[in-house]
C-alpha cells in the first residue's frame, strides 16, 4: 500500500467495539493546520496504535481528546454521544486520561504526591489521607517491578524512573480509556516488557489503550489497530496483524524506508580526545564509572552501547563538566583539559547534547533564536550590549543548515515539533564551535524521519572533523551510525568493536557482562 493510498476501512466486530471516535476534526493555528479533517476510532480492549512524524499531528489530536484543548471542528463521541472535555481533570472523570510524551511532573514534589497531584485522596474532615496514597503508589510501583520509593523526591529520580512515575501516575487514574504518548521513549528494554505485561492487563479488562511511538517494532508487538497521520491528515488505517514496518515507514514519510538511512565511510583522524581511567563514585559505595579508558579521533563517531545504568550517561556528564566529583584525566588535541566547570568545558572545545532536552536544554518560555544562543551568548556581546544583527545571522544560519522547520527564529520553541526541537538543541551546541559532540540519546522521542534527518546531520559534522561520541540504547542505532562502538556494563567497557566486527549478538552480550571485557572483539584502550 502507497503513501496516500486508500485509508482502509477496517471493519467493526462485536468484540472490536469503538469506545471513543473523534469525527472530522480540524485544529488550525497561526499560519499552519495541524489537523485536517482527521478522523479516529478507538477501540475497545485494544491497543489502537497512532503513528506519524513529528509535526504530523500526532500529539495535537491526543490533546484534544484529552481535554487539553479545543479542536477548531469536528466533535469527540464517547459510547455514541458527544463529549465536550475542557480540561484534562473533565477527561478524567469521563474516563479519559493520559500519559504525556514531556513529563507532566513536578520535580520539587515527592514521587507519591506526583502519583495523585490534582487527585489527592481525602479523608471526610477533607485532610489528605496520606497513609492511604502513600500505599496505593507503593502498589502501583511495584506492579511496575520498581523499587522507588514514594517519599523519594522526583527530582532525585533520573529520567527513565521519572517515566515510570508518569505511568503510575496514569494507572492511579482508573480510566476506561488510557492515552500513552511515547510512554517507553526513556525505558530499559526489561522495564518495556513490564510495561507490555500491565497493558495486556488493562486490555483484558476492557480499557481501551491509545499508543503513540516512535519505535515501530514495539508497535508491531503491542498494536492491535494503527491509524497513520501525515502532515495533519489520516493517509491510513489497518490492523498490525496485517501490516508491515515497511509499509508503516512508508505511508509516515511518503518514501521508500531503504533510502532513510546511510552511514558515510570516511577514514578517521588523528587522536582528538583521550580519556585515561575516568572514575566517579556512587554514592553508598562503588562505582558509577570505573577506571574507563579511551580514544576518540578526528571525524570519528565512536558509539557507546549498553543497557540501562551501563555508566554511558555518566560518562558524557563527566567529559562535559556536570560530574565535578569524578576523576582521572582528559587530553584534547594532545593538550591535558584542566577545565573543570560546565562553562569551561564548553570554552575547552565540549559540548553535550543531554538526554531530556525539555528538563536540560530548552527554556519552553523562549523562541527559538533564545534558546539556541543560550550557550553562546558572550560570543555575540559588542561592549555591554548583544549585536542582535550577529545573532540573528548565526541562528538564521543554523536554521537553514538543520533543516529546521519554523516559520522564524522568534517562533516560541514550544510550538516546533519534537524533532526540531532536537535540531534547535544541535544548532545550540554547534553556536559553542565545539571539538567534540557528546550526544546522549540524541533520537529519543523523535520519528524515523526526524532520526534520519539527525544521522545525516552527524554524518555531516563528522566529515568537517569533529569528534562525536554517539550514545544510544538503541542497537540499530549504534550499529548503522557508528565507525567504532564501544559497550558498558557496571560502568565498565566490556567491549570494542569496529563497524565491521559489530553485531547485535555481539553488543547484547558484551553488555551483559558483570566484570572484565568481552571475547567478541577487540579491547585495547578498555582501561579494564
Amino acid at each position: 500500500m502507497s503513501a496516500l493510498a486508500h485509508v482502509s476501512d477496517v471493519e467493526t466486530t462485536v468484540q472490536d467495539q469503538i469506545i471513543l471516535s473523534a469525527e472530522n476534526i480540524t485544529q488550525i493555528y497561526p499560519g499552519t493546520v495541524a489537523l485536517d479533517d482527521v478522523s479516529f476510532r478507538v477501540r475497545k480492549g485494544k491497543v489502537n496504535v497512532l503513528i506519524g512524524e513529528n509535526g504530523a499531528g500526532k500529539s495535537t489530536l491526543m490533546k484534544i481528546l484529552a481535554g487539553v484543548q479545543r479542536p477548531t471542528s469536528g466533535k469527540i463521541l464517547l459510547d455514541g454521544a458527544e463529549i465536550h472535555p475542557r480540561s484534562p481533570l473533565e477527561a478524567t472523570r469521563l474516563g479519559i486520561g493520559m500519559i504525556f510524551q514531556e513529563l507532566n511532573l513536578c520535580d520539587n514534589l515527592s514521587v507519591v504526591d506526583n502519583v495523585f497531584l490534582a487527585r489527592e485522596t481525602t479523608r471526610r474532615n477533607g485532610l489528605i489521607a496520606r497513609k492511604s496514597q502513600k500505599e496505593r503508589a507503593g502498589e502501583l510501583l511495584r506492579k511496575l517491578e520498581q523499587k522507588i520509593d514514594p517519599d523519594e523526591l522526583l527530582g532525585n529520580l533520573r529520567i527513565g524512573k521519572q517515566q515510570i512515575v508518569e505511568i503510575a501516575k496514569a494507572l492511579a487514574q482508573d480510566v476506561r480509556i488510557l492515552i500513552m504518548d511515547e510512554p517507553t521513549s526513556a525505558l530499559s528494554a526489561a522495564e518495556v516488557e513490564v510495561l507490555f505485561r500491565v497493558i495486556r492487563e488493562l486490555k483484558s479488562h476492557g480499557v481501551a489503550i491509545i499508543y503513540i511511538s516512535h519505535k515501530l517494532e514495539e508497535l508491531m508487538q503491542i498494536g492491535d489497530y494503527v491509524t497513520i497521520l501525515r502532515d495533519g491528515r489520516k493517509v491510513a488505517e489497518e490492523e498490525v496483524k496485517n501490516v508491515s514496518l515497511s509499509w508503516m515507514i512508508e505511508n509516515m514519510v511518503g518514501r521508500n524506508p531503504a533510502t532513510l538511512f546511510t552511514r558515510e565511510e570516511r577514514p578517521p583522524g588523528g587522536v582528538l580526545l583521550k580519556a585515561e581511567n575516568l572514575t566517579l563514585p556512587r554514592a553508598g559505595g562503588g562505582y558509577l564509572l570505573d577506571h574507563v579508558s579511551f580514544e576518540l579521533c578526528e571525524g570519528e563517531v565512536l558509539g557507546f552501547y549498553g543497557l540501562m545504568g551501563a555508566g554511558r550517561s555518566d560518562l558524557v556528564e563527566c567529559l562535559a563538566g556536570a560530574r565535578p566529583q569524578a576523576t582521572g584525566s582528559i587530553w584534547l588535541d594532545g593538550q591535558p583539559v584542566t577545565a573543570t566547570t560546565v562553562l569551561e568545558r564548553i570554552q575547552s572545545g565540549f559540548v553535550l547534547i543531554p538526554e531530556d532536552r525539555q528538563h536540560d536544554s530548552l527554556v519552553p518560555t523562549l523562541s527559538v533564536m533564545d534558546n539556541m544562543l543560550l550557550a553562546s551568548l558572550r560570543k555575540y556581546l559588542r561592549g555591554l550590549f548583544l549585536a542582535p544583527a550577529q545573532e540573528k545571522s548565526a541562528t538564521d544560519a543554523q536554521i537553514k543548515d538543520l533543516s529546521i522547520r519554523v516559520a522564524n527564529s522568534q517562533q516560541p520553541i514550544t510550538a516546533l515539533s519534537g524533532g526540531n526541537q532536537q535540531k534547535v538543541v544541535v544548532a545550540k551546541g554547534l553556536l559553542t564551535h565545539p571539538r567534540v559532540l557528546l550526544l546522549d540519546e540524541p533520537t529519543r522521542g523523535i520519528d524515523v524521519g526526524a532520526k534520519s534527518e539527525i544521522f545525516t546531520i552527524v554524518n555531516r559534522l563528522a566529515a568537517q572533523q569533529y569528534g562525536v561520541i554517539f550514545v544510544s540504547s538503541e542497537l540499530k542505532e549504534v550499529l548503522a551510525m557508528s565507525d567504532r562502538i564501544l559497550v558498558m556494563s557496571k560502568g565498565k567497557i566490556t567491549g570494542e568493536f569496529t563497524h565491521q566486527e559489530a553485531t547485535e549478538e555481539k553488543l547484547v552480550a558484551a553488555s551483559a557482562i558483570g566484570h572484565g571485557p568481552s571475547n567478541g572483539g577487540n579491547h585495547h584502550g578498555s582501561g579494564n
